[in-house]
């Protein structure tokens, strides 16, 4: 049984699900980022499963990957950027991509729903008592979205969208035929699709290619009245040309779970934008979510020990 250090900033259910498959486990837990370097020196663990808890700044990077590293890093979410680069040969790395896939993708069709149904406008109406007899419904359906990365999250949206009746256009990284998505485009493609997009949705990894992806000139390229999602990471798309868009009603919405600095600062100008929606980066927290990201670890540790291949091992140089 290899030694497994589990780190959160609660590890009670985590520790209790270890021992229900695991009796006989050998594991530590560590719950703050400046325990761990000291626990990896004196425990010095075969596996870690980490979530990152505090945000990215602060993460004991340095630490997980340095002198006492472990041989298996599992990241309890999907997204890797805080751990920057790592050696494939010498440290295997999975995350947990998938698990919340669905949620991710319900959020983004419930944004797009606020702002096709008219929600802001139908509250004030009540708070005034307004009867408005000539107001009509828009539907999703007949409506092109463009997806922004097919990579888990971005199929499962494909998936809903289809349900509604939304005509899907998707990038990925390696085009091929992907199941209910009606046309597939390489990344270097997106600037040609953003013009026959009514809804958006990004949903890429931040790695070094995604990086300001949406910038300015693509924010541009699009027609006026769009509604954009983002559940990508901070870094990818530019808040500030956004903001202006929005500011204009060039972009007509957007629903906004991630940022560039987080929390978001109270001062930043998003805050006071009726035609956004801003969350806590938790587009895909939901209650089982702790639960089925620990049962894939624990699948993974199983097959671990079997040495068999990994789910989910993700390379360094694309970041999934």
């Amino acid at each position: 049984m290899p030694r497994i250090l589990l780190h959160n900033d609660d590890c009670r259910s985590l520790a209790e699900w270890l021992r229900g498959a695991y009796p006989d486990a050998d594991f530590e837990t560590c719950e703050s980022y400046d325990a761990l370097p000291g626990t990896l020196a004196r425990y010095r663990p075969d596996v870690v499963y980490s979530v990152r808890f505090a945000g990215t700044k602060g993460f004991p990077r340095e630490a997980l990957f340095g002198e006492h590293a472990p041989r298996w890093i599992a990241n309890g979410g999907a997204g890797t950027d805080h751990f920057g680069g790592w050696d494939p040969a010498r440290i295997t790395v999975t995350n947990a991509a998938g698990v919340a896939a669905d949620m991710m993708a319900e959020y983004i069709i419930g944004g797009f729903l606020h702002f096709s149904l008219d929600i802001p406008r139908l509250q004030r109406d009540k708070a005034a008592k307004f009867w408005d007899a000539a107001r009509m419904m828009v539907p999703l359906r007949g409506k092109t979205l463009v997806i922004v990365g097919l990579g888990h999250t971005g199929r499962a949206l494909a998936l809903k969208a289809k349900a509604f009746g939304m005509t899907v256009i998707g990038t990925r990284a390696h085009p091929k035929a992907t199941a209910h998505v009606d046309e597939v485009y390489g990344a270097d493609d997106l600037l040609t699709l953003l013009p026959r997009a009514d809804f958006v949705a990004v949903c890429t990894p931040l790695i070094g290619s995604t990086q300001n992806l949406f910038g300015a000139r693509q924010i541009a390229a699009l027609k006026k009245g769009v509604v954009l999602a983002d559940v990508s990471r901070g870094g990818v798309v530019d808040q500030l040309a956004l903001g202006r868009a929005l500011e204009s009603g060039h972009i007509a919405g957007a629903v906004l779970d991630v940022f560039e600095v987080e929390p978001l600062p109270q001062d930043n100008l998003l805050w006071q934008k009726d035609n956004v929606i801003i969350s806590p980066h938790c587009s895909s927290v939901y209650a089982e979510w702790g639960r089925e990201s620990f049962d894939l670890f624990l699948e993974n540790l199983d097959r671990w020990m079997r040495d068999a291949p990994l789910r989910n091992v993700v390379d360094p140089n694309l970041g999934y």
